[in-house]
């Protein structure tokens, strides 16, 4: 592959280096779009009388997996017990 600084790059690895550039460039712009539709959701979610934050812990509970979740919440419990306090439960 050609090395950075170098002036005799072949017009067909231009061509793909550009592709990955543009390519990385649209998902930016698709990624700053997501963030900004998400934002506006938790905003219609907090207006609608929606606690926020308890809608990302939702959503972020959900992302993970249901046997990996219930190993962490026994984890949680256990560190709760040894505290002395309630444990959770879902």
């Amino acid at each position: 592959m050609a090395r950075a600084g170098h002036n005799s790059i072949d017009q067909t690895v231009k061509d793909r280096l550009r592709s990955f550039v543009d390519r990385v460039e649209r998902l930016a712009d698709e990624m700053a779009a997501l963030r900004t539709d998400t934002k506006e959701i938790y905003v219609e979610a907090n207006s609608a009388g929606f606690d926020v934050k308890a809608i990302k812990e939702v959503v972020r509970i959900r992302k993970k997996d249901a046997g990996d979740f219930a190993e962490f919440l026994a984890q949680v419990n256990t560190y709760r017990r040894a505290l002395g306090e309630e444990e959770i439960g879902l």
